[in-house]
């Protein structure tokens, strides 16, 4: 187990009363399966005295980190802690409002520096199935299919299509496969591909927890990018979990997919904020 790692105490579980308390509830829900989807690429992770950190042991940032600071009164030495556990890989620390408000601030005067401010986007699930596209959207590409993906040859073309859009080197392609089929909360899970001519060309994962469906890793191969691919994926997306009973959606948005979100009906609820360290 890691430094920042340990066993949940009585305080722990008034530390996350006081947190349940301090954000409010849709919000809670939303964050709560965040963290789960981010530590699950970790299946050491346990939630710690003073942070939520994970690692993957990948070198690619997206796999490794703090997810959650439980207070700044000791951030220096969590950091400090934090720092040492990952020193050979790169990771981010993720600042959202299930962390003290003052959590930015604190990680700035120990080192951190801010890369990226990205919106965390939400909907409502209450809707009939057939009312889950955007008014006005184009019909779907011929002989596209989206396919629900559990292992196999069809899960390592699933990750190969979202490790190549995100630019992660090829040579842990095979260690991504193996974390994705043996995550502990696959059950939750739903993988998506977009198939196009009996080849994956779009990626989408969905985390059902905490009746929020989680959309992450929504990527379309670039030769294959504005044709309508990643509207079907975020159409199947809601659809998976619609039928799990989920009562919302939420994903956090890059600038390229904030457009099309915002098209479903997604709005703003909070934000992340991603901070690095210095080697």
């Amino acid at each position: 187990m890691h430094a920042a790692r340990a066993n949940n105490t009585p305080h722990d579980d008034r530390t996350q009363s006081r947190e349940t308390a301090r954000v409010p509830g849709p919000m809670a829900s939303v964050f709560a399966n965040f963290r789960q989807y981010l530590l699950g690429w970790d299946a050491e992770s346990r939630p710690g005295p003073e942070v939520d950190q994970f690692r993957s042991g990948l070198a690619t940032p997206q796999f490794n980190g703090v997810v959650r600071a439980r207070s700044t009164s000791a951030i220096g030495p969590a950091v400090a802690a934090v720092r040492r556990d990952l020193a050979d890989l790169p990771w981010w620390w993720w600042v959202g409002p299930d962390s003290p408000d003052d959590t930015a601030d604190a990680l700035r005067r120990h080192g951190g520096r801010e890369l990226a401010v990205l919106p965390v986007l939400v909907r409502s699930l209450g809707h009939p199935a057939d009312t889950l596209g955007p008014t006005g959207q184009d019909g779907a590409l011929a002989g596209l299919r989206v396919e629900t993906v559990r292992d196999g040859e069809r899960l390592a073309e699933l990750v190969r299509t979202y490790r190549t859009s995100m630019g992660i080197a090829p040579g842990l392609e095979p260690e991504m496969v193996r974390i994705e089929s043996q995550r502990e909360d696959n059950a939750d899970i739903v993988r998506l591909a977009a198939v196009l001519d009996g080849r994956v060309v779009g990626s989408t994962v969905v985390i059902n927890a905490h009746r929020v469906a989680g959309i992450f890793l929504v990527h379309v191969a670039e030769a294959h990018r504005r044709r309508g691919i990643g509207a079907a994926l975020t159409v199947a997306a809601l659809r998976a979990g619609q039928e799990r009973g989920m009562r919302s959606a939420a994903l956090v948005a890059s600038p390229a997919g904030e457009p099309l979100y915002r098209r479903f009906g997604f709005t703003t609820l909070s934000e992340y904020r991603l901070f690095a360290f210095p080697a």
